[in-house]
């Protein structure tokens, strides 16, 4: 190419900030804003510092931040024991049962504290009916942590009005780092619209001691060396084209922007990728305006193959399925009603 056609602009080099920490947490979202309300209960007495980096606006970051009907998961009068064998049943038994244990007997709390920042959650009434959130707080319902009864959509959601789920949480969020900066002495801590692009190694080459990323809207390049961190910047959407078209193909259920770059900062420092929520990943595809289960449960809709046949209904799959893969499909889960076209065909 010669020079004269070269239309770019030219910009000069960015300005370099360090910023120094105990524990980085790389992303801004749900778990983002999670581990960092926790992060700062422990780490302020010890006078340890957070910080955390989110490529967006905090607020609005995330796969929640389009806000959310439900909860998926509160225990309630249920057991632990039965939330573990539902997660079994379902995952086909490819699951750490000690994880998903885990899980169940904290959810709730979690759930109970953002009712508590003011999460509106749906109860049932005096007479039986439901109460969205709202209806709910105005009748003088109790709220869950005081036994209140929320309304469920099968044996483990809950129903909330959640529109302003994420801007709840991250509030939350904020205000542990604003104490912790306070407790610390730190200048800033929470940094909003900074991209995380690279991880570096320290001088032994097997330990990531930094992370690099730059600003969307200053020419500034950040170098955040840290003890520990935590990299929650999800996972990746739209790898492969839907069946929908033009205006469709931009409601995906997942953020856009997520690029995949979470996976590509732990593999590209050396990382192995060796567990997820669970062993199995199914190549999962969505292809509608809402997760799958959706259309299940409200508008009654089959899952068919590409020849049109339910293969949740039809006996010839469903006595294969039994054979490849015993009791478990018997249930079907998640892995064969989500994957069973896929998996049909697999040697």
């Amino acid at each position: 190419m010669e020079k004269e056609t070269c239309t770019f602009s030219y910009c000069k080099k960015p300005e370099v900030t360090e910023v120094e920490c105990d524990l980085l947490i790389m992303g801004g979202g749900m778990a983002g804003c999670g581990a960092a309300f926790e992060a700062c209960r422990w780490a302020n007495e010890k006078g340890l510092k957070v910080v955390m980096v989110d490529k967006a606006a905090t607020d609005r970051s995330g796969a929640v931040a389009m806000g959310l009907s439900a909860i998926n998961t509160y225990v309630g009068e249920n057991k632990v024991e039965d939330y573990v064998r539902y997660v079994r049943n379902d995952l086909m038994g490819i699951i750490r049962e000690d994880l998903v244990y885990d899980l169940g007997r904290h959810v709730d709390d979690s759930v109970e504290l953002f009712e508590e920042w003011g999460l509106p959650i749906w109860k049932k009434g005096d007479d039986g009916f439901s109460l969205d959130g709202f209806q709910a707080k105005d009748a003088g319902k109790a709220m869950l942590k005081d036994g209140g009864t929320p309304v469920r959509s099968g044996k483990w959601q809950i129903m909330i009005n959640g529109e302003s789920y994420k801007v709840i949480v991250a509030e939350a969020a904020k205000r542990a780092l604003q104490t912790n900066r306070e407790k610390t002495g730190m200048a800033q801590n929470h940094f909003e619209r900074v991209f995380i692009v690279k991880a570096v190694k320290d001088t032994n080459g097997k330990n990531v001691a930094a992370a690099i990323g730059f600003s969307t809207r200053e020419n500034k390049i950040y170098s955040f060396k840290a003890k520990a961190m935590i990299c929650a910047t999800a996972g990746a959407v739209n790898c492969f084209r839907p069946r929908s078209v033009g205006e469709g193909m931009g409601r995906t259920w997942y953020p856009v922007f997520s690029s995949g770059s979470g996976y590509a900062f732990g593999m590209q420092a050396g990382a192995e990728l060796t567990l997820m929520e669970n062993r199995f990943v199914p190549a999962r595809f969505k292809d509608g305006y809402g997760p799958v289960g959706a259309w299940f449960l409200f508008f009654k809709a089959k899952a068919t193959d590409s020849f049109g046949e339910d293969y949740c209904t039809n006996k010839e799959y469903f006595d294969d399925a039994v054979a490849r893969y015993g009791d478990y499909a018997k249930g079907l889960g998640t892995a064969i009603t989500s994957c069973r076209p896929l998996l049909q065909w697999q040697p």
